[in-house]
């Protein structure tokens, strides 16, 4: 009988919290990937656990591409005392075919955290490639890197980078976005290809990239306010851009001689 009235108990508690739509947060202990990269939403202790220990640590010193690398028992030593710990990138290097792939993992902190020793989660991993490689190589350098091959999903370009968007947003993954207006938009898995050289006009697979951002923005923040500076083209992973006719160049221009004078 007691048995029986703790289940009714329990049972009238659940309803009356979905009737009121107030639900309790999951703790960090449950935290959870929210996309299929599998890291975005993990708490630094899950990634260490996934992956192991890091093999440094680094730390951004300016708003440029500067960092400072730290063997990981200074950082845990020393040097985490002296920044924010969420300032410090864990970094795991590797070698795939014949390439140096190196991840650096960027975290966020809860703000209603007010522990000394606050909860990390990932909100962006940074790969990069040294050499660079070509647009159509990065799937099998990068496990985590699955492309749509739907012609249609939202794509976009730059000069200098390929924006790819992929699978349905995510209203949990608003926790590690810092826009102001997150709330009011939807987040889903993004990928960004950097080039540093610049990528060619018309793009190809055979574009070189030298790092791919992993993290989660929005379509429709791209459409409303940043329209002018991406520009959307067709899936460079799916079929129908590897099937298309690129439109013939036009010739180059002849040089007019240049006489050469006697000195």
């Amino acid at each position: 009988m007691l048995l029986h009235r703790s289940t009714h108990t329990i049972l009238v508690s659940l309803l009356l919290l979905s009737f009121s739509g107030i639900w309790f947060q999951p703790s960090a202990a449950l935290a959870a990937p929210y996309f299929e990269d599998g890291y975005l939403g993990l708490t630094q202790t899950e990634l260490h656990q996934k992956l192991g220990m890091p093999q440094a640590v680094r730390d951004r010193k300016s708003a440029l591409r500067v960092f400072t690398y730290y063997a990981i028992t200074d950082w845990e030593k020393y040097f985490r005392k002296l920044v924010s710990p969420e300032n410090g990138e864990d970094v795991y290097t590797f070698t795939r075919d014949g390439i140096d792939v190196r991840y650096s993992f960027s975290y966020t902190v809860d703000p209603n955290d007010d522990t000394e020793n606050q909860t990390l989660f990932v909100r962006l991993v940074d790969i990069e490639f040294s050499p660079s490689v070509p647009l159509a190589q990065i799937p099998s350098l990068v496990p985590e890197f699955r492309p749509s091959e739907d012609p249609a999903a939202p794509s976009f370009r730059s000069n200098i980078w390929v924006l790819l968007f992929k699978g349905a947003s995510s209203p949990a993954a608003r926790f590690i976005v810092k826009e102001t207006t997150r709330d009011k938009l939807e987040w889903t898995l993004a990928f960004q290809l950097f080039s540093l050289q610049g990528l060619p006009d018309p793009l190809t697979t055979k574009a070189l990239v030298d790092r791919v951002e992993i993290s989660t923005q929005s379509v429709d923040l791209v459409k409303q306010r940043q329209r002018h500076t991406h520009d959307p083209i067709l899936n460079p992973y799916s079929r129908e851009f590897s099937q298309r006719r690129l439109a013939p160049q036009p010739p180059l221009a002849k040089k007019i001689p240049v006489p050469k004078y006697a000195d």
